[in-house]
This record gives structure tokens, sequence and C-alpha cells, in this order.
């Protein structure tokens, strides 16, 4: 199986703290991401949207 690919990119997320980032935190914001997506695109399509907008988070 074809191993997923991340949604964060971990040095973004370090350019906006001064501490470590563990690979822990990357997978676990990185499913919180892919939710939050998620049920943006579900709000989409029960309003017959194909596009995602910022009103859909």
């Amino acid at each position: 199986m074809a191993e997923k690919k991340s949604l964060i990119v971990k040095n973004n997320i370090k350019e906006l703290t001064e501490l470590s980032v563990s690979e822990e935190f990357l997978e676990a914001i990185d499913k919180k991401v892919e939710s939050i997506v998620k049920e943006a695109e579900t709000r989409a399509k029960a309003n017959s949207r194909r596009t995602l907008y910022s009103r859909d988070l």
C-alpha cells in the first residue's frame, strides 16, 4: 500500500514556533486538518456545491 502524503509541511510549522516539532505532533495535526477538510466537503456537497469555501469550515 502506498504511503499517504502529508498535508502539513514540517518546515512551515517550525517557522511558527521556536520549539521542536515531533513526528507525533505532525501526525496529529495532519489528521485534524484532514478531518476539517472532510467536514467542509460534506457541508459543500449538502449545499449542492463542488467548491470548498471558508464558510464551509
